[in-house]
């Protein structure tokens, strides 16, 4: 190894990609970071209504109520988590030192999460040939409360900024991740979840009490709402780098366009529920987390990791990139297909239910 290579392996703060750099190590860093962002809003989209039925679940009025929730999940539920998988394999990859600093100061929650996605993937299966449902339910709910309150934490830990050194490693402490601005980052993120939850159950489910699913999606909305205008509003009063990235041009021009598309976003979502519309509050709440993940991608890019690692920083060689598109290129679609396949045979066996009562 030359000294050129030595030296381009040295991590220095707030690096920009210089202007001698050839074309496929300016751009596909950047290709990438869209990549893990497309993974992130798709597991998101589709197990965030999963996550937000389970946490329903343990404030459900009665046995009945509650068994119909997490039954509401039985065709839309599996194989979910691939995508996150996807995203942590397409981030260790593309992005070794930054997939090395998130598991050295995440590990905890990271661990909390997936003893939550795990004890709910159990439950949801013994569940339905236990003859004490009320423990299994009761798991459930649990689990998807503790992976949601892990992914929250971890969001806002990574959005607060991880303490490293000059050579990019991970410097802090394990449980600096707990702090009152991650904390609120996992509250909002709960609320979320709980949202996504409520308008999948109006759409989905008429066999449940519509009226309490309106109702915990307007106070979900509300909570959501405050909770993200704290956060935005905050964020760039703590953290100087941020405020600065805001605040420069054409960033706050960008920024300032998806903030106003999101709040007519919200307005139409409430305005929805209080008509007490079917599908129209789902498909406003997904558009709303749309707009979100493309607000937050505006406001750390080309940061991967706050407040000082770049993706061209974090970003292994050109090579390697290449290949790996290869490989998440035929995925992707794989994964795609086979969510597309759960909603249809979920809408085949709704169809059929439908056909049997009325003959």
């Amino acid at each position: 190894m030359n000294q050129e290579q030595i030296s381009s392996l040295i991590f220095v703060p707030n690096r920009l990609p210089p202007v001698s750099m050839d074309i496929p190590t300016y751009f596909l860093p950047q290709i990438w970071f869209a990549i893990l962002g497309i993974c992130l809003f798709f597991y998101i989209m589709l197990d965030g209504f999963n996550l937000g039925v389970g946490i329903l679940s343990l404030t459900a009025s009665s046995a009945e109520h509650r068994s119909l929730l997490i039954n509401s999940l039985s065709y839309v539920w599996a194989a979910n988590e691939a995508w996150l998988v996807l995203m942590g394999g397409a981030l260790s990859g593309a992005f070794p030192l930054a997939y090395t600093v998130i598991f050295n100061a995440l590990h905890i929650p990271a661990i909390i999460m997936l003893v939550g996605l795990a004890f709910r993937a159990v439950a949801f299966k013994f569940r339905k040939s236990s003859g004490n449902k009320l423990f299994w339910d009761i798991a459930f709910g649990t689990g998807s409360l503790l992976a949601a309150l892990a992914q929250g934490f971890a969001l806002g830990a990574v959005f607060k900024g991880l303490t490293v050194n000059e050579v990019g490693n991970f410097t802090g402490r394990a449980w600096d991740w707990l702090s009152w601005q991650s904390g609120l980052v996992a509250l909002t993120l709960i609320q979320g979840y709980i949202l996504m939850g409520s308008t999948y159950l109006i759409l989905k489910n008429r066999e449940t009490p519509q009226a309490v699913h309106y109702r915990a999606a307007k106070i979900s909305a509300l909570m959501t709402l405050i909770g993200a205008v704290f956060v935005t509003i905050s964020s760039p009063i703590l953290y100087e780098k941020l405020r600065r990235g805001l605040l420069s041009s054409p960033k706050v021009y960008l920024f300032s366009s998806v903030l106003t598309l999101g709040i007519l976003l919200i307005w139409c979502l409430i305005k929805s529920l209080n008509q007490q519309q079917k599908a129209a509050p789902f498909v406003w709440n997904i558009l709303i987390v749309m707009v979100s993940f493309l607000g937050l991608g505006l406001t750390v890019f080309p940061v991967i990791i706050p407040p000082s690692i770049t993706i061209y920083e974090a970003a292994t060689s050109p090579r390697s990139m290449v290949l790996m598109l290869i490989f998440v290129g035929t995925l992707i679609p794989l994964l795609l297909v086979y969510s597309i396949y759960q909603y249809v045979a979920f809408l085949i066996n709704r169809l059929k239910w439908i056909i049997a009562v009325l003959s």
